[in-house]
Protein backbone atom coordinates (compact mmCIF):
# COMPACT_ATOMS: atom_id res chain seq x y z
CA UNK A 1 0.00 0.00 0.00
CA UNK A 2 1.30 3.44 -0.94
CA UNK A 3 1.35 5.85 1.96
CA UNK A 4 0.20 9.38 1.15
CA UNK A 5 1.56 12.21 3.22
CA UNK A 6 -0.43 15.26 4.14
CA UNK A 7 1.09 18.71 4.19
CA UNK A 8 1.02 18.63 7.99
CA UNK A 9 3.01 15.35 8.04
CA UNK A 10 5.63 16.82 5.74
CA UNK A 11 5.92 20.02 7.75
CA UNK A 12 6.21 18.06 11.00
CA UNK A 13 8.94 15.92 9.45
CA UNK A 14 10.89 19.03 8.39
CA UNK A 15 10.62 20.43 11.93
CA UNK A 16 11.74 17.08 13.39
CA UNK A 17 14.83 16.98 11.16
CA UNK A 18 15.62 20.59 12.00
CA UNK A 19 15.43 19.84 15.74
CA UNK A 20 17.63 16.73 15.34
CA UNK A 21 20.28 18.70 13.45
CA UNK A 22 20.16 21.59 15.94
CA UNK A 23 20.47 19.16 18.85
CA UNK A 24 23.40 17.34 17.21
CA UNK A 25 25.37 20.63 17.01
CA UNK A 26 23.98 22.26 20.18
CA UNK A 27 22.33 24.93 18.04
CA UNK A 28 25.71 26.18 16.72
CA UNK A 29 24.83 27.52 13.27
CA UNK A 30 28.48 27.81 12.20
CA UNK A 31 29.04 24.14 13.06
CA UNK A 32 25.89 23.14 11.14
CA UNK A 33 27.05 25.11 8.08
CA UNK A 34 30.58 23.65 8.30
CA UNK A 35 29.19 20.12 8.48
CA UNK A 36 26.91 20.76 5.49
CA UNK A 37 29.85 22.16 3.49
CA UNK A 38 32.01 19.15 4.40
CA UNK A 39 29.31 16.66 3.38
CA UNK A 40 28.70 18.58 0.15
CA UNK A 41 32.43 18.52 -0.73
CA UNK A 42 32.62 14.79 -0.02
CA UNK A 43 29.54 13.97 -2.10
CA UNK A 44 31.18 14.52 -5.53
CA UNK A 45 27.82 15.82 -6.77
CA UNK A 46 27.69 18.80 -9.12
CA UNK A 47 26.95 22.04 -7.29
CA UNK A 48 25.35 25.11 -8.82
CA UNK A 49 27.51 28.19 -8.39
CA UNK A 50 25.59 31.50 -8.52
CA UNK A 51 28.36 33.25 -10.49
CA UNK A 52 28.52 30.53 -13.14
CA UNK A 53 27.36 31.33 -16.64
CA UNK A 54 24.60 29.09 -17.91
CA UNK A 55 24.76 28.48 -21.63
CA UNK A 56 22.40 26.38 -23.68
CA UNK A 57 23.91 23.14 -24.91
CA UNK A 58 21.89 23.45 -28.11
CA UNK A 59 20.39 26.61 -29.57
CA UNK A 60 16.61 26.50 -29.51
CA UNK A 61 14.03 28.18 -31.68
CA UNK A 62 16.35 28.48 -34.68
CA UNK A 63 17.88 31.72 -33.42
CA UNK A 64 21.59 32.42 -33.52
CA UNK A 65 23.98 33.97 -31.05
CA UNK A 66 25.96 37.06 -31.95
CA UNK A 67 29.60 37.47 -30.92
CA UNK A 68 28.39 39.31 -27.83
CA UNK A 69 26.39 36.23 -26.78
CA UNK A 70 23.05 37.93 -27.35
CA UNK A 71 20.32 36.04 -29.13
CA UNK A 72 19.03 37.11 -32.52
CA UNK A 73 15.39 36.04 -32.76
CA UNK A 74 14.50 33.51 -35.45
CA UNK A 75 11.15 35.28 -35.90
CA UNK A 76 12.90 38.50 -36.79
Amino acid sequence: MIQKYTTEDTIEEIHRFRREIADRFSGDLAAIAADAARRQAESDRPVWRPGATNKAMHPSGGGTLSNSGKSDSAAG
